[in-house]
């Protein structure tokens, strides 16, 4: 076992490897094809693949096919193998030396009721359509208990015409919608936020920042409409699409005890809800819409 941890460190010791291996971490549960890796790391596939190779050999990373294409992700359970081999000595005599700085955080008891509203941020690139919709869409659906908001890592500066057209035709409000910075949800008067939702694959990969209060973060990509060529017809029932799969997974979201659960248990009500929709989606159409 010590030869095999030697070697796994070895590994993460290459800045590159590091970084594949950490935009795996991001993503979990769920796989990254290897495209998407290097067009996000900016590497050559050659590159990619050599590196890619070492991590899987090492037993750090793992693939499976889905259809004609090879997906990546973190095998966590190596993961914590690792992490358990490095601190067992000190563990054993010492728990507390060895616990999280954010462990209270982490594993926390369930949440008090409060009159506190859940604080949720849905981030993506250019904060102009789909993070947009999203923070629409929960507003709608649970604003009683749901402080909904948005932004993007590098934002477009408007929302885009096709998704005000939409969210306006379903009744929704859109006049405080605008296209905003992450920033403002970093900084010191930032809200505390409890559950953070990126909502585009790129925005996913990208390294962000920790949060105040440590929330539960969950990937829930959906395809980019803005990104969809054809005439208006066309345009336009990619924005329906994008808007039938948020409100899926919101939906789901929001029928969950949260106020029961617990920090981890969230965490993975979270992430069940990516898998099933992911998986629901590529056997048909999201099956909640109103658009």
């Amino acid at each position: 076992m010590e030869k095999e941890i030697a070697t796994r460190l070895a590994t993460l010791g290459h800045p590159q490897r590091l970084a594949i291996f950490r935009l795996l971490v991001r993503r979990h549960p769920g796989r990254v094809p290897a495209g998407e890796i290097a067009r996000a790391l900016g590497l050559p596939a050659s590159t990619l693949s050599s590196h890619l190779a070492a991590l899987l050999a090492t037993g750090l990373a793992a693939r499976e096919r889905q259809g004609t294409s090879l997906l990546y992700g973190v095998a966590m359970e190596a993961v914590r193998e690792t992490l358990d081999f490095l601190f067992l000595d000190c563990c054993r005599g010492r728990p507390e030396a060895c616990a999280p700085l954010l462990l209270p955080q982490l594993i926390g008891e369930a949440r008090a009721m409060t009159d506190r509203k859940f604080n949720v941020l849905f981030l993506c690139t250019g904060n102009s359509a789909r993070s947009i919709m999203a923070e629409a869409i929960l507003r709608a659906e649970a604003g009683d208990r749901f402080n909904a908001f948005s932004a993007g890592t590098r934002p477009a500066g408007a929302v885009h015409p096709l998704a005000l057209d939409l969210l306006q035709s379903l009744g929704h409000d859109t006049g405080s919608l605008r296209s905003k910075d992450l920033d403002e949800f970093t900084g010191e008067r930032a809200p505390q936020l409890d559950f953070v939702f990126t909502v585009c694959d790129r925005a996913a990969n990208e390294e962000c920042p920790i949060f105040p209060g440590v929330p539960v973060t969950a990937h829930w990509g959906v395809p980019d409409p803005a990104a969809v060529e054809g005439d208006e017809i066309t345009r336009r029932a990619a924005f329906r699409d994008a808007y039938a799969r948020l409100q899926n997974r919101i939906r789901l979201f929001a029928a969950l005890p949260l106020e029961s659960l617990d920090r981890l248990a969230r965490q993975r009500e979270a992430d069940a809800i990516a898998r099933a929709c992911d998986k629901e989606e590529r056997h048909g159409e999201p099956t909640t819409s109103r658009a």
